[in-house]
């Protein structure tokens, strides 16, 4: 069963992020990676938005999945989704690879591009506004 209250408190907090992330989409390249506390506050921002994705797509594929779902990696959650119907499969294909600038973020924290992280800004911005748009119809849906 769904829990209702984590994922609207996961939406919430993705929104949030969303909303500190947008100022910041507003400087050059060169801008942000000569400021290290916005660099380094976009970096992290990213990070939480799409770690939040991944805990709500985990949730939703444990509680609705049929147990035969193929997750390998993070992205397959962002693309098992779709097959639960909780969004298109071309908006899975586009959210998915997020998850990688997550990992990399995460684990080769000394070998990011930071022109990968400007880059990304925008795209998840508009990804993962959609992204709780989503989830939010599939959970009236299943209310």
């Amino acid at each position: 069963m769904l829990n209702h209250e984590f994922i609207q408190r996961k939406i919430k907090l993705i929104q949030e992020d969303l909303s500190h992330l947008e100022p910041l989409s507003k400087y050059s390249f060169t801008e942000l990676a000569q400021d290290s506390i916005k660099y380094d506050a976009t970096e992290r921002i990213l990070e939480r938005i799409i770690t939040r994705a991944i805990d709500l797509n985990r949730h939703c594929l444990a509680e609705l999945g049929k147990g035969n779902e193929i997750v390998r990696t993070h992205q397959d959650t962002f693309l098992r989704l779709a097959d639960l119907g909780v969004y298109p499969a071309e908006f899975a294909a586009e959210i998915a690879p997020s998850a990688g600038l997550r990992n990399v973020l995460v684990h080769e924290y000394d070998q990011v591009d930071p022109r990968q992280v400007w880059e990304s800004l925008g795209k998840a911005l508009a990804q993962y506004a959609k992204y709780c748009e989503y989830l939010i119809k599939f959970l009236e849906k299943h209310n």
